[in-house]
């Protein structure tokens, strides 16, 4: 069984999560190049669980490009470490403050890999900045 953690974190408050595995790291996402749903009034309380704050990132930034990369480059060590019988990774994805583009990335990215890789894998989604959201 692989088992996946998923992380949503500040760069700004706590940095890159420690992978406590022991495997010393995974994938760390810099969505900072997303244009921030934060800085327009109506989304600033909302986090990226929130539906408009999702309509946002998907309507009116490269959001959908990015996790299509995303995507593409998980998909990758995913089946290599299915292959291999390996048991950890881990996938962060990092914003300015932890609310809206890592939070809204992370969920996706879960979202994803439950449905491709139903069997075989275990998905912890952990919500650093946002504590209220964890699974």
């Amino acid at each position: 069984m692989l088992h996946i953690d998923i992380h949503s974190f500040s760069y700004k408050k706590g940095g890159i999560p420690k992978d406590e595995s022991g495997n010393g790291g995974g994938f760390a996402f810099d969505c900072r190049g997303i244009l921030n749903p934060g800085r327009i009034e109506e989304y600033k309380t909302q986090t990226g669980n929130d539906i408009g704050v999702q309509k946002y990132l998907e309507e009116n930034t490269e959001m959908p490009a990015f996790l299509e990369l995303v995507k593409s480059i998980v998909s990758i060590n995913i089946d290599n470490y299915l292959a291999r019988g390996f048991e950890n990774l881990q996938i962060n994805f990092g914003c300015t403050g932890g609310q809206h583009r890592s939070v809204y990335c992370a969920i996706k990215i879960a979202e994803f890999i439950k449905e491709k890789y139903p069997e075989g894998t275990e998905i912890s989604l952990h919500h650093d900045e946002q504590h209220h959201l964890n699974s």
